[in-house]
């Protein structure tokens, strides 16, 4: 209780002097997780919608890996990138192991199947006749999967919070892509791996507070989005 404690007054402290250290880590964990939660929803939830709205031979087959991908274990996922990004992979030539960048790689793989498949869920919940009524109005078929997804929001939404708590706080892929490298790649979860390995853990705690607040101020802004009531009028 009282490492809690300690940490929880040393997360103060760290914010209160600006602590570099601890700045760069958030900032890298922001820069990276909020670059793969943005791929993942650009890319995930077209796919999404595909698959919610379409009927295609393998549709189900698809909807199954997709499902299957949100239980990715992050480890595996490392590997899975550093084999490509290794300087004999597929992706060599791009240097980009043991950067941002690769990790970045590895979270959006972790991030994706997530937004993929609760979109796919929340547009097969949308009434059928809801389509069919858009499509008799005159619109086409990307305008009416583009309706139905803004009416789904709340669970799109919902599936961003999910994807990018998952990519933030996982730890796993993180370093074995990034390599934990110091005012680089090293964020908030590796800084607390490594602090928690070498027995500080009053310093583990306090990054680990500083992290809870990160997530917490970022999916607040995210739900204040998803619950907010348009304009009337």
């Amino acid at each position: 209780m009282d490492l809690i404690v300690q940490g929880l007054g040393g997360a103060f402290a760290k914010l209160a002097a600006l602590d570099p250290d601890v700045i760069d880590a958030a900032i890298a964990s922001l820069v990276v997780s909020g670059a793969a939660t943005i791929l993942a929803v650009l890319t995930g939830v077209p796919l999404g919608a595909l698959i919610g709205l379409a009927r295609f031979r393998g549709r189900r087959l698809l909807l199954s890996l997709v499902n299957t991908g949100m239980g990715l274990p992050p480890v595996v996922v490392g590997l899975f990138v550093v084999v490509l990004l290794w300087r004999s992979g597929p992706l060599g030539d791009l240097n980009w192991y043991c950067t941002r960048q690769g990790m970045v790689i590895a979270q959006f793989l972790l991030a994706a199947p997530t937004v993929v498949g609760i979109t796919a869920i929340g547009l097969q919940n949308q009434d059928p006749l809801l389509r069919m009524q858009l499509l008799s109005l005159g619109a086409s078929r990307w305008q009416a999967a583009a309706l139905l997804v803004r009416e789904s929001r709340l669970l799109v939404l919902g599936a961003v919070i999910v994807g990018f708590g998952a990519v933030i706080s996982e730890v796993g892929a993180s370093q074995m892509v990034g390599c934990n490298v110091k005012g680089d790649t090293r964020v908030l979860t590796t800084a607390i791996a490594l602090e928690t390995s070498k027995g500080e853990f009053g310093s583990a705690f306090a990054l680990g507070f500083i992290l809870l607040a990160v997530i917490f101020a970022v999916t607040a802004y995210i739900t204040y989005t998803q619950q907010r009531r348009p304009h009337l009028g």
